[in-house]
């Protein structure tokens, strides 16, 4: 039987690469894509089961424009889609802490809320939603982003309890520092100074975080729910 999918974010580097994995593991991938449209038009060219679809989830209607364009019971959700703000608490704007909280809370919550009654009715089902290691810990420079990765962690413990005894599984993976365009703001310079904090030496990779989720949603993980699971090399651990 056919497995569908849908990653949020899919135009970005971790989103891709996800979009990439499960393609093949053999899904159909719905791939959600805000102003990238350019790189889903890539990954159309390169891969063929993918469904691409446009919506601003930073508006209060988000969620609805996304789910309005799926045709398919949908087996996985990845909420890939985010970006950060980096800069003190107190020149942050009202219009930042709104779109950051529809974009990466209030339409996580509505459009898994879409999603759920047809894995409840199937009795199977995944959701991963990409956190953060600034949401275990927290940041300085990155409180607003740090607060609604706190509150993505938070939303998955709880959702996994309520719907496990429906065989759908909920959980986060919690990048580190991952090689990828949210890491544009830093030099090189201070992209290796980070580097040395880590203790694998490195920065993550985008495969690397795929490759995890991969894991979570497949059969092998079975028993795995309600977990923030980290993708750091031991960074701040």
């Amino acid at each position: 039987m056919k497995k569908f999918a849908l990653v949020t974010g899919g135009s970005g580097g971790i989103g891709s690469a996800i979009v990439r994995q499960l393609v093949k593991d053999g899904y159909t991938v719905y791939v959600h894509y805000n102003q990238g449209e350019k790189r889903v038009q890539q990954l159309e060219q390169e891969l063929k089961d993918i469904i691409p679809v446009q919506a601003n989830l930073s508006e209060i209607d988000g969620a609805w424009q996304l789910w309005s364009q799926i045709y398919h019971p949908i087996d996985t959700v990845v909420y890939a889609a985010g970006k950060s703000i980096f800069g003190l608490k107190t020149d942050i704007t009202d219009e930042q802490l709104n779109e950051m909280v529809e974009l990466q809370v209030k339409n996580v919550y509505k459009l898994v809320s879409f999603a759920l009654p047809s894995m409840i009715r199937n009795r199977s089902g995944n959701i991963v939603v990409i956190s953060s290691i600034w949401g275990q810990i927290g940041a300085s420079c990155e409180v607003l982003y740090s607060m609604v990765k706190g509150a993505q962690n938070s939303y998955v413990k709880a959702l996994a309890k309520e719907v496990a005894l429906s065989g759908v599984r909920v959980n986060a993976i919690a990048p580190g520092a991952i090689e990828t365009e949210m890491l544009h703001i830093f030099s090189n310079e201070e992209k290796q100074e980070i580097a040395e904090e880590i203790p694998l030496g490195r920065l993550g990779l985008p495969e690397e975080v795929a490759n995890t989720v991969a894991f979570v949603v497949s059969s092998q993980a079975s028993y795995i729910t309600g977990q923030i699971i980290g993708v750091n090399g031991g960074w701040h651990c």
